[in-house]
């Protein structure tokens, strides 16, 4: 095993020499630098021919280092060692004893039977001098050091770390704890065991995963090298329990809801599709939870939630995931004001979980989340921003079109102005008008209220505003975060609201079509060709009698991208969809 191990490092290109030297266990020579593995890293190791070029990866270098690697794996089954060990008795993790032993001194060591210590992780720097080799341990909670001398090592393990250890590798260790004269506190190993053999190279410290693609598509790898991206995760994680411990101690009840559907409702998106054999029956994956939690509303239920994925065959940017999570809530016997104080609410306390205060700095601007936020109409936004009074245009669309086209004219581009004259409606207009010169400028957290009827097939007539709904969105950041309405119980109204969104979903999905009918055969419109259709099952149940209620949907992801100062869902989302490579 050893004469073959030598053929292959023979056969090694000198580049990949002084690359293996630099990052494997033959690194054991005089190096007065530590290989760390931080900050964004390639996946691959560069050689050092690349390293002018931090972007050039050498698939035949890292096939070179797993053919040796490859070797070491059968030189330990060989002595009757299991590169891939079943299991590791822990004693403590990493921060447990940094915790415990702060106060040893530099230069001391606790050698009782009570100070003899497991830890397991994974090697992620080396370095040796002579008899005395230094690994840098982390587990989930941290980093230590294993202080290797080759006195205190069992019998011939010195010489087994030296050839088969790597970075990259899992081990486990025992030991004593002593606190070097630089003042590292360490184990000094006593007996080690490799519990995982890596096959591959850890992405070096110099130049990192200059490929933000690869980074997303190789998560695994980024979080390895980069402990600060799981530490996104993790206080991802605390964001879902501090919701779920907000509800819970308001008495809603976490409910599951089907995420194949026979019709995609509660938003107007296109959905996934897929084919149910059995049934013999096309099904969509859920586009929104909000019909079947109104079903549970009618079916005795007074306050529902339910934390869950939602799909959306739509397009991807740094705002948007084709699957994302939301938690969606109802209450009967509200209206949307208290679903503004309960975003208030889940809001600011799960800033104080992660952040320990109300004012956080997302991408270098400074956000107040102390309550009450700014709430106010759509038409006082929108005449705010752009002098524009919608309530004196009255419902000739094209008046209000030619106004706000003059008005806004110089400042729009072609797609904003082609968006404008394809508005079917003065409600359409506003909301439009809304997006493209409002939404942007929302960055301190502000209700924006009462949207057109037109816009808002599933919220209640407002109780005062004509042609208006008692709905509103939050946007913090230039970003919507939350969706709530007062929610319409007419089932009457209902089918009709319902109908005619598929019949303006239908005009469009026609139009669609005759502009792409003298291109090639299966060229469809991203946005309208797919089909909408009714949930006859839920206009059922709303006719049993469904009670006052105020219904919430949250986006978590944007809630965590605010919270965590990530630029891009991608950053929170720990598998995100990407494009296929090719």
């Amino acid at each position: 095993m050893r004469m073959e191990a030598q053929r292959l490092w023979n056969l090694t290109s000198y580049p990949l020499r002084r690359l293996f030297l630099h990052s494997s266990s033959y690194a054991f020579r005089q190096t007065p630098r530590t290989l760390l593995i931080r900050s964004s890293s390639s996946s691959t190791t560069t050689s050092a021919r690349n390293r002018r070029n931090p972007s050039t990866t050498s698939t035949s270098d890292r096939d070179a280092i797993r053919a040796i690697r490859l070797n070491k794996v059968e030189e330990l089954r060989s002595k009757g060692l299991d590169p891939y060990a079943y299991e590791w008795d822990k004693t403590h993790s990493a921060t447990q004893l940094q915790d415990i032993y702060r106060d040893l001194g530099n230069g001391e060591e606790s050698n009782s039977e009570n100070d003899h210590v497991s830890i397991a992780g994974r090697i992620v720097a080396r370095r040796a001098f002579g008899k005395l080799a230094f690994l840098t341990l982390r587990d989930e909670s941290g980093t230590i050091q294993l202080y290797c001398e080759k006195e205190r090592l069992i019998g011939d393990q010195f010489e087994d770390l030296k050839a088969h250890v790597d970075i990259g590798d899992i081990l486990g260790a025992r030991g004593s704890i002593k606190r070097t004269e630089k003042g590292e506190l360490s184990v000094c190993v006593l007996s080690f065991a490799i519990l995982t053999k890596s096959l591959l190279p850890l992405p070096d410290k110099y130049h990192g995963l200059t490929d933000i693609d690869k980074r997303y598509r190789q998560r695994y790898v980024d979080m390895i090298a980069n402990p600060e991206v799981a530490d996104v995760f993790r206080k991802r994680a605390k964001v879902v329990s501090e919701i779920r411990r907000t509800m819970d101690s308001l008495g809603f009840v976490e409910v599951e809801t089907p995420v194949l559907q026979g019709a995609a409702g509660g938003a107007e998106a296109r959905p996934f599709v897929t084919y149910h054999n059995s049934l013999g029956r096309d099904l969509y994956l859920r586009i929104a939870t909000e019909l079947h939690l109104k079903r549970m509303l009618v079916g005795g239920f007074e306050k529902v939630y339910e934390i869950g994925r939602i799909f959306r065959n739509e397009g991807i940017s740094t705002r948007h995931n084709p699957e994302f999570t939301t938690i969606e809530m109802y209450e009967a016997y509200s209206d949307y004001q208290s679903m503004m104080n309960l975003s208030e609410e889940i809001i600011t306390r799960c800033a104080l979980a992660i952040n320990g205060k109300l004012t956080i700095d997302y991408q270098g601007v400074e956000i107040c989340l102390e309550r009450p936020w700014r709430r106010e109409t759509m038409h006082n936004l929108v005449k705010e921003a752009s002098g524009i009074d919608f309530n004196d245009l009255g419902n000739d669309l094209e008046v209000a079109k030619k106004t706000t086209l003059s008005t806004l004219g110089k400042d729009l581009d072609n797609k904003d102005k082609a968006s404008i004259e394809a508005c079917e409606s003065v409600g359409h207009l506003l909301n439009e008008v809304f997006e493209i010169v409002v939404e942007p400028k929302l960055i301190q957290p502000t209700f924006v209220l009462d949207y057109p009827v037109e816009i808002s097939p599933l919220a209640k007539p407002h109780r005062r505003s004509a042609g208006l709904t008692e709905r509103f969105e939050l946007f913090i950041c230039g970003r919507e975060l939350g969706n709530a309405f007062s929610e319409l119980t007419d089932p009457i109204d209902q089918r009709g609201r319902l109908e005619d969104q598929i019949r303006q979903h239908e005009k469009k999905r026609a139009e669609a079509a005759s502009r792409t009918s003298d291109k090639k055969e299966g060229t469809e419109n991203e946005d309208d060709s797919y089909e909408v259709t009714l949930d006859d099952d839920f206009l059922t149940a709303l006719e049993y009698g469904m009670p006052p209620a105020s219904g919430m949907g949250l986006g978590i992801d944007r809630l965590v991208m605010l919270l965590t100062n990530s630029p891009s869902i991608r950053d929170v989302i720990a598998f995100p969809v990407l494009k296929v490579q090719h």
